[in-house]
């Protein structure tokens, strides 16, 4: 299964917010913003700061996808 931040990069066109401004509301690093960015894992507390500022929840920002099956 795998992480997907599609969900996050639509609310911020909605609330016509740039990564750059969100980076410096939540008070996350670069880094973090980076990993977000590639869809990678980041901790826990990265997303409660981009939940918090953002006023969602986790679930509004953050999609599990299940990985294609393997053809053999």
């Amino acid at each position: 299964m795998s992480i997907s931040y599609n969900k996050l990069w639509k609310m911020l066109i909605d609330k016509n917010m740039t990564k750059t401004e969100l980076t410096h509301l939540a008070g996350i690093t670069t880094n973090a913003m980076a990993k977000l960015g590639k869809d990678e894992d980041v901790k826990v507390t990265v997303l409660e700061k981009l939940c918090t500022s953002l006023d969602c929840q986790l679930s509004d920002i953050v999609e599990f996808v299940p990985d294609k099956k393997k053809e053999r």
